[in-house]
């Protein structure tokens, strides 16, 4: 099993730095909303009670899965954790591009595949709140894999700009990958998430406390949003609440999706009704 799409890029092409524009007046506030609302980081990053994250342990790591192919850990990433020693650039690359400072790779399940697609402003806005965080002192333990790894997800990243801001499906497709939505919706194969005739047509599923839950089809097709209003679209993403009043099950992370802003929750609705209709899986 190898995750990723570019098995033929080496380390020492993906080990280049990633430059960083100056940070804007409000690029402050920009990186809280995108790590604590629209990217959900501490929907793997804080650890979790039977209640959801514990109070004061946020973005401190945890284990996250254990599985057959691999026992995956998400780091501490509060200035007390490892990345207090990388530089910005470093930090924004293993963030986008899943290289950490001494070449190594990253490994499922960051969504690389869609955090690619991270604007270079807003990355570094990212990096500037993740600075800003309280510091925890917690050591979750090192990831294991008993799978191979890919050298690289993809070719360095040398620049992304992001499309203009609105209410519409372009903005909403760059929001959904930021939320990296289709990582989840779209179901596993031994490459990583099917982002081919499976893409956001669900079947990936999630174990934990909760049980076994699917990820659903989000296509235009009565299988998945077709017969569904905007408005129950909308609830299920923040809420967790099918429209027959139904509650649904985690990993979806709906109280981090709670914060986003009507206009991106707009353009993300918008975005899924492009989406060409296919059954479930």
């Amino acid at each position: 099993m190898i995750w990723g799409i570019a098995k033929s890029a080496t380390l020492a092409a993906a080990a280049a730095g990633t430059a960083l524009p100056a940070l804007a007046e409000g690029d402050a506030a920009r990186g809280a909303y995108l790590v604590e609302a629209v990217m959900a980081c501490g929907n793997c990053h804080s650890p979790m009670g039977p209640e959801g994250p514990v109070e004061g342990q946020a973005l401190s790591g945890r284990l996250v899965e254990d599985s057959e192919e691999f026992t995956a850990i998400a780091p501490n990433i509060t200035p007390a954790g490892r990345i207090a020693g990388w530089s910005d650039a470093e930090l924004a690359r293993a963030i986008r591009e899943g290289i950490r400072p001494d070449g190594s790779v990253i490994g499922p399940p960051m969504p690389f595949m869609t955090y690619r697609s991270i604007s270079d402003d807003d990355l570094a806005a990212i990096v500037a709140h993740l600075r800003t965080v309280p510091a925890v002192e917690n050591d979750p333990g090192q990831s294991t894999y008993r799978i191979p790894l890919p050298p690289a997800y993809g070719p360095p990243v040398e620049t992304v700009s992001a499309p203009a801001p609105g209410p519409n499906a372009v903005w909403g497709e760059y929001v959904v990958a930021l939320a990296h939505c289709m990582e989840c919706h779209s179901p596993l194969t031994p490459e990583g998430p099917d982002f081919g005739e499976g893409f956001a047509r669900g079947g990936f599923a999630f174990h934990g406390p909760w049980g076994v839950s699917v990820s659903a089809n989000l296509t235009d097709h009565p299988d998945g949003l077709a017969d569904r209003t905007d408005a129950e679209i909308r609830k299920m993403i923040t809420q967790g609440v099918r429209p027959d009043g139904e509650a649904m099950l985690p990993p979806m992370p709906y109280g981090y999706f709670a914060g986003m802003t009507d206009e991106d929750l707009t353009a993300v609705v918008a975005y899924l009704r492009t989406i060409p209709g296919k059954p479930d899986l």
